[in-house]
């Protein structure tokens, strides 16, 4: 039996954050903001949130006796990323609201099950095919064509997972290199820009979305957002209706990000979905300067029961992630007139791990 949703939290409730990460530090400072506590839960001792929370628990996801403790000491428990483990929702959702509900996460955990529930609401998305097995990747190679994308169906993500099949491509080379696990084939699009929109739905069903952001990815891991995305009026219409249609769909409380490509089609454009994440999302980080409220306030207000803001971009904007050795620049950007740093408080230095970003307001 799935717990009643409480009414709106006061300013003595706690949030419990699954997820230690920087997204889980930068929804606690929010949390702060708004005088609620949080409550962090990760297996990673070195988790930044915890530096920022008074109340943490360092577990394992598994551990059912730590999961109990950490309900008794929280109000409502949300996640940072969608690669929580499913049982853990599970069984935290027996005991205390989880938003947005654990079913999200069953859909947006599977690559195939997420493409499905997009294209079943009418929304377009890449061609693609299931392959569970190798034998089943040949027929999916003939009906889709190449170049296509061999993606695992689950725990993918900053170009993890996933294998380019251009013609001359070995297939089965391919299946070993994504571990012979489970997998989506997508076509492959041929794009003019990538683009997000982060959406806030409340428990009332209110939606409001943040600005169509435009990305730029370098070695499969976002570099820059920018902010107005360089767009049509009606491609901008079109990518807000659908991270609208898809929220109101799934019934989420929270921000979620939806990612898509913009394609040519005729005289116009054509937008497809890519991924959906279900939290708040690094395309979105140019919202903590950029905008009268942070996708991370966004967040907080809904899981917490309070009305969502309706927020205001404060003018053109850039996010520029510091990723791996690139925080050393962290210095040399606190000059830059317009630009704001933020670090992580990440300790080990990785290639391809974030650890930072600045967000600069330009000129219009």
């Amino acid at each position: 039996m799935t717990p009643q949703l409480p009414g709106p939290l006061g300013s003595d409730a706690t949030i419990g954050i699954l997820g230690g990460g920087q997204l889980g530090r930068m929804l606690a400072l929010a949390a702060a903001r708004l005088g609620l506590k949080c409550h962090v839960f990760s297996p990673d001792p070195a988790s930044p949130a915890f530096d920022v929370v008074h109340r943490v628990t360092c577990a394992d996801y598994a551990d059912t006796s730590a999961l109990d403790r950490f309900a008794e000491d929280v109000d409502v428990v949300t996640y940072e990323f969608e690669n929580v483990p499913a049982e853990s929702a599970a069984f935290l959702s027996a005991r205390r609201p989880v938003l947005p509900d654990p079913h999200v996460l069953a859909v947006t955990q599977d690559r195939l099950a997420e493409k499905r529930f997009v294209q079943d609401l009418g929304i377009a998305t890449a061609r693609f095919a299931e392959v569970d097995d190798p034998a089943m990747l040949a027929p999916a190679l003939a009906a889709i064509g190449r170049p296509a994308v061999l993606k695992t169906r689950r725990f993918g993500y900053d170009g993890k997972g996933q294998v380019l099949l251009r013609e001359a491509a070995d297939p089965a080379r391919a299946w070993d290199e994504v571990g012979h696990q489970p997998c989506i084939l997508e076509a492959f699009v041929r794009f003019e820009r990538e683009i997000s929109v982060v959406a806030a739905r409340d428990r009332a069903g209110r939606v409001a979305c943040f600005d169509v952001t435009e990305n730029e990815h370098r070695d499969h891991i976002l570099k820059i957002s920018r902010v107005p995305a360089a767009v049509s009026p009606a491609v901008e219409a079109e990518a807000l209706a659908i991270a609208g249609k898809i929220a109101a769909a799934f019934g989420y409380v929270g921000v979620l990000a939806v990612e898509m490509f913009v394609v040519a089609e005729g005289a116009g454009h054509a937008v497809l979905v890519n991924e959906i994440a279900p939290r708040v999302h690094n395309s979105g980080h140019w919202t903590l300067d950029g905008a009268s409220a942070s996708q991370f306030e966004q967040h907080i207000r809904a899981v917490a029961g309070w009305p969502i803001a309706v927020p205001r971009r404060h003018g053109r904007i850039e996010m520029v992630n510091l990723i791996g050795e690139e925080v050393a620049e962290a210095a040399a950007w606190l000059e830059v007139p317009g630009a704001a740093v933020h670090l992580y408080g990440k300790g080990t230095v990785r290639p391809g791990r974030k650890m930072g970003h600045v967000t600069r307001l330009l000129p219009d």
